[in-house]
């Protein structure tokens, strides 16, 4: 790690630093300002009497939460696999799936629509998570076996002389010790599933199900939009992800750095 001694050093990186965060933040002020314009205030109030405002959040907390869990689940076991066990061709798979990052998700709605309809789950919230889940854990089996990679061997030998079984070498050995990329991957799968905006308006064909990316559509004309009302109903839809990533920001920044450099 580098250390920062003299205060001169430690100005410089802070000047570094203010100045690399200007980008980052001029949209996010705009955004603000601009959703304030017109009624001020009033525009929020239009945005939460939107009708099915309450089910819009429910919706996305549902799918949200059980991409992560997915991801979470079959990251870990995956990672497990291809970082500790011996299995025949393991690389062989491993780079097989790290080519699905090459796929972007627009390509996938046809085959994807057909299969959800011939599977007769379209209108379900298992025809947006599965797709948002199978997206997302190539990329987290990657940085997570970067982290599991980083595990002595020694700690799973020992687990196995004392008997425990491959399944509970996972459980209570590998679970507890990846609890820091864990909350990266929550994080993560988070931001992804919470913004998703092309499954849900091509697989949520029921009114009542909508999620909080559709928000704004109601504030959409045929000829202009009511801007202030668009934007407010993003800074409402941003607030979960907001507070969700500054309460654990340090877990993330952990994870992420262990992950990145083991």
């Amino acid at each position: 790690m580098f250390e920062i001694r003299s205060r001169a050093q430690r100005l410089v990186l802070q000047l570094a630093v203010t100045l690399a965060m200007i980008p980052f933040l001029i949209p996010i002020v705009t955004m603000v300002q601009r959703s304030l314009q017109g009624r001020g205030w009033g525009n929020y109030l239009a945005v939460l009497q939107v009708p099915g405002f309450g089910r819009f959040f429910l919706n996305s907390f549902i799918i949200a939460a059980c991409s992560i869990a997915l991801v979470y689940l079959f990251t870990m076991m995956a990672s497990f696999g291809f970082s500790k066990l011996r299995i025949r061709s393991k690389e062989v798979y491993f780079w097989l799936m790290m080519a699905a990052l090459t796929l972007p998700e627009v390509v996938l709605i046809a085959p994807l629509y057909v299969t959800a309809v011939r599977l007769g789950m379209l209108g379900s919230f298992w025809s947006v998570i599965l797709p948002i889940a199978a997206l997302q854990i190539p990329f987290t089996t990657l940085i997570t076996r970067a982290f599991v990679d980083g595990i002595p061997d020694a700690l799973f030998e020992a687990a196995r002389i004392d008997g425990a079984s491959t399944w509970k070498t996972f459980w209570y050995v590998l679970i507890p010790l990846a609890r820091p990329i864990a909350v990266a991957i929550c994080i993560l799968v988070l931001i992804n599933a919470w913004n998703s905006y092309l499954l849900p308006k091509m697989f949520l064909i029921n009114d009542n199900m909508g999620t909080v990316t559709l928000l704004p559509e109601f504030f959409k004309r045929q000829y202009n939009d009511d801007t202030p009302k668009v934007l407010a109903a993003a800074v409402l839809t941003a607030i979960p992800e907001v507070v969700a990533y500054i309460s654990l920001q340090k877990q993330f920044e952990r994870g992420m750095a262990f992950g990145a450099l083991k």
